[in-house]
């Protein structure tokens, strides 16, 4: 039997707070198998975006057993981790967190001449073209609409050819029409790659999407089978 691409058993989150510790995750417990679109979905607070965290590693759990990509999270430095994401990867914000000093093509080459590729800049070129963006590539950020900005997110997650592709909320500060190609572009991109999905969402349509969608309530998994279309439905 295949090997899940993601697994978590037991996984909890206490973060500390002002009154003291915090419990966000209690027991969480899930499998991702290769090539799964899995979307992740609950009240705001849920704990959505920090499950999302502690899976691309950037967020460690407080207790339980977190394995990405072969790997047992809890066992890799601060280093090892950032290489993980890197090699293996993709992520994408709702804020996008692009460089504002550099272009769009800049950003998009940055993961990849950071991993060594010499072809970083054609390979960019090449991402930023399948956003439909080549000819937006010279562009800073601060010249770029909210949708551009999303665009340019996608093409620099999805350059270095993840296996893993993690999205928290990729529509949530962009209006319908521009929520929508990105929702297109996301499982474009998806599909021409090959790569696991993962994303956390409060769009039904998102959700409908996926082949799984898990839901989160005060920081459990309220039914992890719940079918897409039944998600979309409600």
């Amino acid at each position: 039997m295949t090997k899940p691409i993601l697994s978590l058993q037991d996984v909890t989150l206490a973060l500390e707070g002002n009154a003291g510790p915090v419990e966000i995750l209690h027991g969480i417990s899930m499998d991702v198998s290769e090539g799964e679109t899995l979307a992740l979905v609950g009240p705001s607070g849920s704990g959505k975006s920090s499950l999302l965290m502690i899976m691309g590693g950037l967020e460690r759990a407080s207790a339980g057993s977190v394995t990405v990509l072969g790997q047992e999270l809890s066992e890799m430095d601060e280093d090892q981790l950032a290489r993980m994401r890197r090699d293996g990867m993709g992520v994408v914000f709702q804020s996008f967190h692009l460089i504002p000093t550099m272009t769009a093509l800049e950003n998009v080459a940055t993961p990849l001449e950071l991993a060594g590729h010499k072809d970083a800049f054609e390979r960019a070129a090449t991402e930023l073209e399948a956003v439909g963006l080549e000819h937006r590539a010279d562009h800073y950020p601060a010249q770029l609409s909210g949708g551009e900005q999303q665009r340019v997110a996608l093409a620099r997650a999805s350059a270095p050819r993840p296996r893993l592709l993690l999205a928290d909320e990729p529509t949530g500060n962009l209006d319908a029409a521009n929520g929508d190609a990105i929702i297109d572009l996301l499982f474009d991109l998806r599909d021409r790659h090959g790569a696991t999905l993962v994303l956390v969402t409060h769009s039904n349509t998102l959700a409908a999407r996926c082949n799984r969608v898990i839901r989160l309530h005060d920081g459990r998994v309220a039914d992890a089978a719940h079918d897409a279309s039944q998600a979309a439905a409600e």
